[in-house]
């Protein structure tokens, strides 16, 4: 680099010397809370108050897959129409704090099961992370029709 005088220099080397004004925008971090519509402890099948169409999702914590698919429970159980989820009550389990559900799901959560009337459980197949609203809403109630 070629300067014509010294104070040009001089000028040029302190604005490489200095650092430069740099502004630092940040977003305050976001915390999502899942709170479904019916959480329930699943009393007694013979109850008259428990709903007869029940979900369990196997989950824990900080697993992303699992967060996506609460938010699009959430999004599914508010939906209306001929598939509406409203009756049914959901149950979200911590494989964490239960080696038995550890040891079964530590590698295919999240997992989400159809509890018959008996206290069985039926294994939905697994959806997409791509999937929509308004379809996995549908393909539960498919569930429960059959």
């Amino acid at each position: 680099m070629a300067f014509a005088t010294a104070a040009a220099a001089a000028a040029a080397a302190a604005a490489f010397a200095r650092p430069s004004s740099v502004v630092m925008v940040t977003r305050p971090s976001v915390r999502r809370v899942f709170k479904p519509l019916a959480i329930s402890s699943f009393s007694s099948p013979s109850s008259p108050s428990t709903p007869s169409r029940r979900l369990v999702l196997y989950s824990k914590p900080s697993c992303c897959l699992c967060d996506g698919l609460k938010d699009k429970l959430q999004a599914a159980f508010l939906l209306s129409g001929p598939d509406s989820l409203h009756d049914v009550d959901l149950q979200i389990r911590d494989i964490t704090s239960n080696p038995e559900w550890e040891r079964a799901y530590q590698y295919e959560i999240p997992v989400l099961a159809k509890l018959h009337s008996d206290g069985t459980e039926e294994i939905l197949p697994r959806f997409s992370p791509r999937v929509g609203v308004e379809v996995l809403q549908k393909k539960i109630a498919a569930a429960f029709r059959q």
